[in-house]
């Protein structure tokens, strides 16, 4: 983005020595916690996940930062990732001792009542075989197709959206517009918390998946902004 920046200013993403916020993946997994917060608050009651067990499927840029946010918070830990040097990397950042840390194949990560998901992998069969409360992960693309979604209510899966959960690394390379700064992107990212939970509030509401909240919220969102900016001021 460096490179892209030389052509036009409208860039962001760029290297803090160019005066950009650097790697993105910081607020992204700080956001996709905040999201997990909201799902277990909204399921449990409580936005704790002390005691809880998390599967995080990818433990490179975005899931190595995410496991560090959920040890932190007491959570019981199980990755897997096809690269043994990132499940090496994450035993070396966490030694085992109050939760696991263990390396588990994709496949049975799937099936177990965890789950992290890929861009792409919540397809028909795995959500049949699926035992997880909570699906929330950072990958784009989660479901594999239209009625996804539905499925996965059908079948008691909370399932927070993941374009909401993991804006936040958007959040943080968006702030370079005003001069950036993490303290204030920190404090937006924070806002994950409660917008997931408004999705889930909206969703109970009006008797719809989450996803399709979702959709509805942003579309509502879209739609005032551009009603605003369509209001002549004059002069």
């Amino acid at each position: 983005m460096d490179l892209v920046a030389r052509e036009s200013r409208y860039v962001t993403g760029r290297t803090p020595a160019h005066g950009g916020a650097g790697d993105s993946s910081i607020l992204t997994a700080f956001g996709v916690f905040q999201g997990m917060r909201a799902s277990a608050a909204h399921l449990y009651g409580t936005s704790s996940l002390s005691g809880k067990r998390v599967g995080v499927e990818g433990v490179g840029k975005v899931g190595h930062r995410l496991v560090d946010h959920l040890i932190d918070d007491g959570a019981e830990v199980v990755v897997c990732d096809v690269s043994p040097a990132a499940v090496e990397r994450v035993r070396q950042r966490h030694p085992l001792g109050g939760g696991r840390r263990r390396r588990q194949s994709p496949d049975r990560l799937r099936h177990r009542r965890l789950r992290c998901a890929l861009g792409g992998a919540l397809d028909d069969d795995t959500v049949e075989r699926l035992r997880a409360k909570i699906v929330c992960g950072g990958a784009n693309n989660q479901l594999a197709h239209v009625g996804v979604e539905k499925q996965l209510a059908d079948r008691g899966i909370l399932y927070a959206p993941d374009y909401v959960v993991n804006s936040g690394g958007v959040i943080q390379v968006a702030d370079e517009i005003e001069g950036f700064s993490m303290d204030r992107a920190r404090a937006k990212a924070t806002q994950i918390f409660d917008t997931t939970l408004k999705i889930f509030g909206i969703a109970a509401e009006e008797g719809v998946p989450p996803a399709v909240a979702a959709d509805r919220l942003a579309e509502r969102r879209m739609s005032e902004v551009g009603r605003i900016r369509g209001i002549w001021l004059g002069g």
